[in-house]
């Protein structure tokens, strides 16, 4: 396991604040307050823990495929449906959604293999990651990717926590799968945009992992 880059700023900023939160509880607590001084610098630690946990990116063997989706994102599978989009493919579209609570890891990564041939930042409101107007309402960031066998779009989206998103796109650039896409700090979601052919290989309510789990199968 090891830190994102994203991370190390956030934490440094934290470990400072913790340590002197840390100090001042010592030297202001009356001697006979020991108890409480005790679980100040406890919830301090855990609250410290906590955060660089959220920067974390585990040791992972990706699986690659030209024919099936990779989850961009750990979390849970909070939607599956045909939709209409209106920022790039003007068609329906079969919507993959995943949702990222403050625990999961996350780092985003490339579905598939491609050119990178749209991407733009969209600023917006910090909705609730759940709420079905985050998608087109919250800040989010979409790119488009296209190989021989399709053409998918992925939208990184903040939610009520998360109002950073980092993105690494450049249009006309090839990517490989699972290469980093980008991080979205303190809880999001991500939207995919696949062809209607698309064969989903989870359900609502699944969990995946980036980098691991297969959402849909594609041009075979």
């Amino acid at each position: 396991m090891r830190i994102h880059k994203e991370g190390i700023p956030t934490i440094a900023i934290t470990t400072v604040l913790v340590a002197l939160l840390s100090y001042l509880s010592n030297q202001w607590m009356p001697s006979d307050w020991v108890l409480l001084t005790y679980i100040i610098n406890t919830v301090l630690v855990v609250f410290l823990l906590f955060i660089i946990s959220f920067f974390r990116i585990p040791n992972r063997t990706f699986h690659y495929s030209e024919h099936e989706i990779v989850s961009p994102a750990d979390g849970k599978v909070v939607v599956i449906e045909e939709v209409f989009d209106e920022e790039y493919f003007h068609e329906k579209r079969l919507q993959i959604s995943v949702f990222m609570s403050p625990a999961n890891v996350h780092v985003n990564r490339y579905p598939m293999d491609g050119e990178v041939i749209y991407s733009k930042y969209h600023p917006g409101k910090y909705l609730v990651a759940w709420d079905p107007k985050s998608s087109t309402d919250n800040e989010r960031h979409s790119i488009v990717v296209k190989n021989n066998k399709a053409v998918i779009l992925v939208k990184q989206i903040a939610g009520a926590l998360a109002r950073r998103i980092v993105n690494y796109a450049e249009v006309g650039k090839n990517v490989q799968q699972n290469q980093e896409l980008g991080f979205i700090k303190f809880g999001s979601r991500v939207d995919l945009l696949l062809p209607l052919d698309a064969k989903p290989a989870v359900k609502i309510g699944d969990h995946v992992k980036n980098g691991i789990s297969v959402l849909a199968a594609y041009g075979a």
